[in-house]
């Protein structure tokens, strides 16, 4: 290796942690989605402390997802992590409203986040690790990773172990709570919960990744196939001419 070879290695690296770094923050919705997240259930949690109305409650929950929506609309950003929470705090509401028991607000959300847990073991032990699903198309490489990319798979793989054993310990937390928990406590360490874990799977997973090769961007190379073609066409199309 000599001394020029070096600082392109470690350019590369970085460009490679900043791609992971970016396109992490946009499939997980950084900051603004973790509020989004947080926040309804932090209302609920918190009306419901003070007067014990499940009504009051859940009506404010569910009324400040729809803001954090509009909000979204009318800034034209992504609203796929508002509208993701929009549904769960429907499903909540209609868990609760349907019992009269305020615990219920929490117990679909609880489910998904069991099932989560699971898909994210069973697929990566299937051969398909759901992160990789997930983040591929974000950077551009689809399921490249899976037969062309070695290195990336196995890193996918170890980061969805590393979510479905998160999801799963706080699942492992939250469920007998549920049952011996009354809501205010249930709904304060659910809070407590939300955060923490979800910072600890992503910043496992830009370990993992940014130590892994490069992503193989498909778009890019199908581009340069159709280009490539197109270049083809004109010199066969040429020759023609000069025949």
């Amino acid at each position: 290796m000599t001394s020029l070879d070096k600082p392109t290695e470690e350019t590369s690296a970085d460009d490679n942690r900043a791609v992971t770094e970016a396109a992490l923050f946009e499939a997980f919705g950084g900051v603004r989605g973790m509020v989004e997240t947080v926040l309804p259930g932090l209302l609920f949690v918190s009306i419901y402390t003070i007067n014990k109305d499940l009504h009051l409650s859940a009506i404010a929950a569910l009324a400040v997802s729809l803001v954090l929506v509009v909000v979204r609309l009318v800034m034209k950003d992504t609203v796929k992590h508002a509208f993701s929470g929009v549904f769960g705090v429907a499903f909540g509401v209609v868990f609760a409203m349907m019992t009269g028991n305020a615990k219920d607000f929490y117990l679909p959300g609880m489910l998904y986040t069991l099932g989560l847990g699971l898909a994210y073991i069973v697929t990566t032990l299937c051969g398909v690790p759901l992160i990789g699903l997930i983040l591929g198309p974000v950077f551009k490489e689809n399921l490249s990773w899976r037969t062309r990319n070695p290195g990336r798979k196995k890193a996918y793989a170890k980061a969805s172990y590393a979510w479905g054993a998160i999801l799963l310990a706080k699942c492992a937390i939250l469920f007998p709570l549920y049952w011996w928990a009354d809501t205010t406590q249930l709904g304060w360490v659910l809070i407590a919960l939300k955060i923490p874990p979800f910072l600890l799977a992503v910043w496992l997973t830009w370990v993992f990744l940014a130590k892994a090769p490069a992503p193989i961007d498909v778009f890019a190379e199908m581009e340069a196939e159709e280009k490539a073609a197109e270049e083809r066409e004109r010199e066969a199309a040429a020759r023609s001419a000069q025949q």
